[in-house]
């Protein structure tokens, strides 16, 4: 099939429905992004492989809104759910969000999305919670998604290195802004430019609004079960560039800012980008990637900031934290949090959060990319990121920022 045809949007609608043999999206839109982006894809230089995961990666996606609003359909209590005062994590890629959103999350007063969960939003429909098959035993997406993970340390040593994603972890719920076809997923894997542009003017309250879709079908799963808490810990560095949008959606949000020196954050977030491109093409431009990934993040910390400073109570939904205080006590900062929300830290939670810090996966280390593999210097970045970095940065102890 050629790529052209192979993306048709139309056709991968109909992929979907034939697969599970339902005809119901649900009522939220994202036929205009999903053909954007999947015309995008068509025009794109891909490889046969790069054309066939990015393909199948979009039939999983309308798959997943299929069978999620199945359930729905079938249990309409899940859209009774609520999703309460949710703690969300952002800022750049390797600014520390992982080790944050992980920590509060061994705290089994708080909901998660773990990689499971994020893998395969919806199960089987088959599925019972309540005395069939699967009662009383592991969930099978457990098992689908360690196969996952399996096979993507063996099959992409190299992505798995820079970005794990493990089936039993705390997992970034970015996925489901990418099943609303509104996302910047797309453009870290192929050069998109025209989604890429058209993305930075549409309004993202449908990504948003199938975000708290899924988490409220994510807490209707958990609650059957077993399974309660009394609020959310999100994670994303999509998140900053969305920070009203994100707030219009969850009003008693909490944010916990992530911030380390942007020369030591870019150049990793380009190599991941290479990475992804070299997956599903034969050529990659790596100096457009590091343009575009600075111009990216320096568009997104733009309006983080212009989000926080329109907040007139910034001081109490905010908390901010330096990546290397973090790394040094992790517990500490963890407490910062606590305190900001008036939530005690229990001697339990912090029982958790150091029995984590001793057993989490230890992770191999990653390539040591520096700015010049990616067409960057060093002043490029410090001249970009000059206003974030007087602003939240100005006396935070880094070695890399005095040089």
């Amino acid at each position: 099939m050629p790529v052209a045809d192979s993306f048709d949007a139309s056709a991968l609608m109909s992929a979907a429905r034939g697969k599970e043999h339902l005809d119901d999206f649900g009522p939220l839109p994202f036929i205009e992004p999903l053909t954007v982006l999947a015309d995008s894809y068509a025009e794109a230089d891909l490889n046969d492989i790069g054309a066939h995961i990015l393909r199948s990666g979009l039939v999983h996606s309308l798959r997943m809104r299929l069978r999620a609003q199945e359930w729905i359909r079938r249990h309409p209590e899940i859209l009774r759910e609520r999703v309460h005062a949710p703690i969300v994590v952002v800022g750049m890629m390797r600014s520390g969000t992982t080790l944050l959103q992980r920590l509060l999350a061994a705290d089994s007063r708080f909901h998660c999305a773990y990689g499971w969960e994020v893998v395969e939003v919806a199960p089987r429909l088959g599925y019972d919670f309540g005395g069939g098959d699967f009662s009383g035993g592991e969930d099978p997406r457990i098992a689908v998604a360690e196969q996952r993970e399996r096979a993507s340390r063996e099959l992409a040593p190299e992505l798995f290195t820079i970005h794990p994603m493990y089936a039993r972890e705390p997992e970034e719920e970015i996925v489901f802004l990418s099943d609303a076809f509104l996302s910047h997923v797309p453009e870290s894997g192929a050069h998109l430019p025209r989604y890429r542009s058209w993305i930075d003017d549409r309004d993202f309250a449908p990504a948003y609004a199938y975000l708290d879709r899924m988490l409220r079908f994510l807490q209707w799963q958990k609650r059957m079960r077993g399974r309660t808490a009394e609020r959310w810990v999100l994670k994303s560095p999509a998140h900053l560039g969305y920070l009203d949008t994100l707030r219009e959606r969850f009003p008693d949000l909490h944010i916990v800012h992530m911030h380390r020196d942007p020369r030591d954050t870019i150049a990793s977030g380009a190599g991941l980008n290479a990475t992804l491109h070299a997956m599903h093409s034969d050529r990659v431009d790596r100096d457009r990637v590091g343009a575009q990934w600075l111009q990216r993040m320096g568009w997104t910390n733009d309006r983080a900031m212009a989000a926080r400073a329109g907040w007139s109570d910034e001081a109490r939904r905010c908390t901010d934290i330096e990546f290397a205080d973090a790394v040094a006590d992790p517990i500490g900062q963890v407490a910062r949090v606590y305190d900001a929300i008036g939530v005690p830290l229990t001697a339990e939670a912090e029982s958790a959060m150091r029995r984590w810090l001793a057993e989490r996966p230890r992770e191999p280390a990653r390539p040591a990319y520096t700015p010049a593999d990616y067409g960057l210097d060093e002043t490029r970045i410090d001249e970009r990121f000059a206003a974030y970095n007087r602003r939240f940065r100005s006396g935070a102890p880094s070695s890399r920022r005095t040089r």
